[in-house]
C-alpha cells in the first residue's frame, strides 16, 4: 500500500462579495386594519423607504380631567393619613395588650409569708453574735421551734 502525505494547500484569495440587497419585506403600520395582530405588513413595492407615521403632538388632558385626577389624588392621600393614623392605634394598643400579657404571665404569685419569721431571724441573730457559746441561744431556739410545731399542727401536719 501506498502512503500518502498530506500536503497544505494554496490559499487562494477570495473575491470581495457585493453588498447586501435592501430587503424588500420592510414592515410598516397599517391604521384600517380592525385586526391588531396584523399590524405589521409588507409595504408596497414602489416604496423604496419604510414609511413612518407622522409624530403627534401630545396632547393635555382637558381641565376637567385634571381636576378628577387631583381630586383622586387628595382623596388617596386622606385615605392614607387615616390608614397611618388607625396603624398607630392598632400598634399603641398590641403593644398595651403585649406589655399585660407579659406582667401576666412572668408575675411571682402570691408568695405567703414564711410563719415564725421573727423567731427564726433572732435565732439566726444569736448564733452569729454567740458563734463559740452557742448554748445562750437555746431559748430563742426553743421559742423557734414551739412556733414551728404550732404552725404544723393549725396546717394538719402535726404528729398524730
Amino acid at each position: 500500500m501506498k502512503r500518502t502525505t498530506n500536503k497544505p494547500r494554496q490559499k487562494v484569495p477570495k473575491q470581495p462579495r457585493p453588498p447586501p440587497q435592501p430587503k424588500v419585506n420592510v414592515k410598516q403600520l397599517r391604521d384600517d386594519d380592525p385586526n391588531p395582530r396584523k399590524l405589521l405588513l409588507p409595504p408596497p413595492a414602489s416604496a423604496g423607504w419604510p414609511v413612518l407615521l407622522p409624530v403627534q403632538p401630545l396632547v393635555r388632558p382637558a381641565s376637567a380631567e385634571l381636576d378628577a385626577i387631583q381630586s383622586v389624588v387628595l382623596e388617596s392621600e386622606k385615605v392614607l393619613e387615616k390608614l397611618q393614623k388607625q396603624e398607630e392605634r392598632m400598634v399603641q394598643k398590641v403593644t398595651e395588650r403585649a406589655k399585660d400579657l407579659h406582667g401576666k404571665e412572668f408575675k411571682l404569685p402570691y408568695q405567703k409569708p414564711m410563719p415564725c419569721m421573727p423567731d427564726y431571724e433572732a435565732c439566726r441573730a444569736c448564733y452569729k453574735e454567740h458563734i463559740n457559746d452557742i448554748l445562750r441561744c437555746s431559748s430563742l431556739t426553743k421559742n423557734y421551734y414551739e412556733c414551728v410545731q404550732r404552725v404544723k399542727q393549725q396546717a394538719g401536719y402535726g404528729d398524730k
